[in-house]
């Protein structure tokens, strides 16, 4: 595990802070809780982070860009005032070596953890036909391969010590209606469905649930360039039937009520929060077929222009993959 890159290379934090009036849970619900929320240094990760941390728990980031975890934890930690905290981890999920000493370390610095929340991912947008085999694992390995790991490494522990737990894993509403222009995603996330379904059955006499929620629309500052929204014409007026974006808050307070005591009994779901988005438009790329191919073009450059953004504020060690 590499050392938090404080040099002037790390990201420059671009975030809100979310708004704790708006959360629908009594305060300090999750006190004495240790969560992991993996891809947890931007987007939908730091916004549920966040939310944990001011609900009371002690919250672990992880991802492979270290100095933007540190600015993440200490961001939220100014903000949370003697509520819980957030540390963080650097780890490349696809390495089963990282995953394992990533948990090993969690698990030395006070104990099991009692929540998860799988929300680590890869995305792009591209034709089936011109995805790579090498492409299509860069998707696969992050966001499937990856999550079965994490989970998988948690629950050994947690069977072996009798302890209970809640996992969430974010999905997508393409596990129910498909993801055309984002199959590798779409395919990897339907199979982390799969996963939660299959081990909410075989875990559940542990006490360990395992539930999915599939957010449809939340901008936030962490959503990847790669994805290529605006091109694909997605505003507040289109996102679904409700006319508007997903507020933080709101994602927060479902993903908070999965984790918190007193849903025990909730296990093996998949719960969509996107204003019934993909029942009125599909909420996928399907809108592409309209595209040329300089419209690819196009698109292609700018993905990659991201790629490149993205790689050089790794600081995990892409040689340990495999």
């Amino acid at each position: 595990m590499n050392p938090p890159d404080t040099s002037a290379a790390a990201a420059t934090l671009d975030r809100r802070a979310i708004d704790t009036s708006r959360l629908s849970l009594r305060p300090n619900i999750l006190a004495g809780k240790r969560i992991l929320v993996t891809g947890g240094g931007s987007g939908l990760g730091e916004v549920i982070a966040q939310g944990c941390a001011a609900l009371g728990a002690t919250v672990y980031i992880c991802g492979r860009r270290g100095g933007l975890l540190q600015q993440v934890a200490a961001a939220t930690n100014g903000e949370q005032r003697g509520a819980g905290c957030v540390r963080t981890r650097a780890c490349d999920l696809r390495s089963a070596d990282s995953v394992d000493s990533m948990l090993a370390s969690i698990w030395a610095d006070g104990g099991a953890l009692d929540g998860l929340v799988n929300n680590a991912a890869a995305n792009f947008i591209a034709r089936a036909e011109d995805i790579s085999a090498n492409a299509f694992d860069a998707i696969a390995n992050t966001v499937m391969r990856g999550t079965f790991l994490v989970t998988t490494g948690c629950g050994k522990r947690w069977l072996a010590n009798e302890n209970k737990a809640s996992v969430v894993s974010i999905l997508t509403t393409w596990v129910v209606n498909g993801g055309p222009f984002a199959s590798p995603a779409a395919m990897s996330k339907s199979g982390v469905w799969a996963m939660t379904q299959s081990l909410a059955v075989e875990w559940g006499g542990s006490g360990i649930r395992l539930n999915a929620i599939a957010p449809g629309a939340f901008p936030t500052a962490g959503v990847a360039a790669r994805s290529l929204t605006h091109e694909q014409g997605t505003t507040e007026n289109k996102a679904n039937p409700m006319r508007r974006f997903g507020q933080p808050e709101e994602l927060v307070n479902l993903a908070t009520f999965l984790l918190a005591p007193g849903s025990e009994f909730v296990s093996g779901q998949l719960i969509a929060i996107d204003g019934a988005g993909y029942q009125g438009n599909g909420a996928n790329f399907a809108a592409l077929t309209a595209w040329t191919d300089a419209d690819w073009s196009s698109a292609r450059a700018k993905i990659k222009s991201a790629d490149a953004k993205d790689k050089a504020l790794r600081t995990t060690n892409p040689e340990r993959v495999g």
